[in-house]
């Protein structure tokens, strides 16, 4: 049996969390050491250990999460093309992925470098 990851955590309410949407899907919540002004991580509520292990019937799962992103970019003001805002799936250590549960990054606030890392 797999150890329980922190996501999954957080989802069960085990961890407190700053949740900022919520749906039957996925939740997303502010990253407690942000990169940006607005570093937020949207989840799958489902545990998807990285996007490289993904299957295809995810596909409306994956979907979700991106439309997720747009939808709190919006909210936040941040979707309009002179502000912007960039969105980042790590997957494996090399990536700078830390939490084995899949996770998209949404970061705006303050202009970003590319290439990035």
């Amino acid at each position: 049996m797999s150890e329980t990851t922190l996501f999954e955590r957080i989802i069960a309410r085990e961890i407190p969390a700053d949740i900022v949407h919520e749906d039957d899907i996925s939740i997303a919540f502010k990253d407690i050491s942000p990169q940006a002004p607005h570093h937020i991580l949207i989840i799958p509520k489902k545990a998807i250990p990285r996007i490289g292990q993904a299957h295809e019937d995810d596909a409306a799962t994956l979907g979700h999460l991106l439309l997720t992103a747009r939808k709190i970019a919006r909210d936040l003001d941040l979707a309009e093309v002179d502000k912007g805002f960039r969105l980042v799936i790590n997957n494996g250590k090399d990536a700078g992925e830390s939490v084995p549960h899949l996770h998209v990054h949404l970061l705006a606030g303050r202009q970003l470098q590319w290439p990035p890392g």
